[in-house]
């Protein structure tokens, strides 16, 4: 076997790969091995080749999966919403409350939400999905005074921009935000399934309701840079794309 076998393996399979649902469970090494003919070593080989092309993840202990990366687009003219930025992009979104309690606003979030530092806000912290495959954790504050009860409110719908705009009478916009690649801290690492020193894309944002311009949410959202490339559109584009 030449050392290329393996790439050869990887391009049939990624000529495969195109019409299988996303979150398809596939077969192994072994059974990678048993069709090609290969031992385990290039069936490896070839599946670590569909990771760094961004086809597959591999998930420890539940196998390897179809994976499909998308745009998650920032822009003024986007709702600052996990559900319809994925829906937009074509994919599955679906997101899961970790925790939801109510903590004094720390100083470091207090000048984006114009408050006093220790005023009550509820803190969610939230992992999202993309077609079934994790792809980001999420730490949002929110104001309680804006909604007394998000707690119960979360717990019938699964988007917060819906629910802030249903029960708070507000229309949130993203303000500000700020884009960045860094390594999260472990207990990121933990929720999102990733090693220590994996890079992942943070996006720090800032809403506004668009009418009063009241600071009503901040946020950090880690996102797995294998599910989502963040892409910012900024102005208006000249070729009206």
């Amino acid at each position: 076997m030449t050392g290329s076998r393996y790439l050869e393996i990887a391009d049939e399979l990624a000529g495969e790969l195109a019409g299988v649902a996303p979150g398809t469970r596939l077969t192994g090494e072994h059974g990678i091995g048993q069709r090609f003919g290969v031992g385990r070593a290039a069936a490896r080989a070839a599946l670590q080749e569909l990771e760094r092309r961004l086809l597959v993840r591999r998930v420890q202990g539940s196998g390897t999966f179809v994976n499909r990366r998308i745009d998650y687009t920032i822009s003024h003219d986007r709702r600052p919403s996990w559900h319809e930025t994925v829906t937009a992009a074509g994919a599955r979104p679906r997101t899961v409350v970790r925790d939801i309690e109510v903590l004094p606003l720390p100083a470091q979030h207090a000048r984006s939400l114009a408050l006093p530092a220790g005023t009550p806000c509820h803190r969610l912290v939230r992992q999202s999905y993309i077609d079934d495959l994790l792809a980001a954790r999420v730490y949002e504050w929110v104001p309680v005074a804006l909604v007394a009860h998000l707690d119960l409110a979360m717990h019938a719908a699964e988007s917060l921009d819906l629910v802030l705009r249903q029960m708070a009478r507000v229309e949130p916009v993203r303000a500000w935000c700020r884009v960045s690649l860094d390594v999260p801290p472990p207990e990121v690492c933990a929720g999102l399934e990733i090693e220590p020193s994996r890079p992942v894309w943070l996006v720090e944002s800032v809403s506004r309701d668009a009418t009063s311009g009241q600071p009503v949410m901040c946020s950090r959202s880690w996102m797995r840079s294998d599910a989502v490339r963040v892409v910012v559109e900024l102005g208006s584009n000249p070729e009206g794309d």
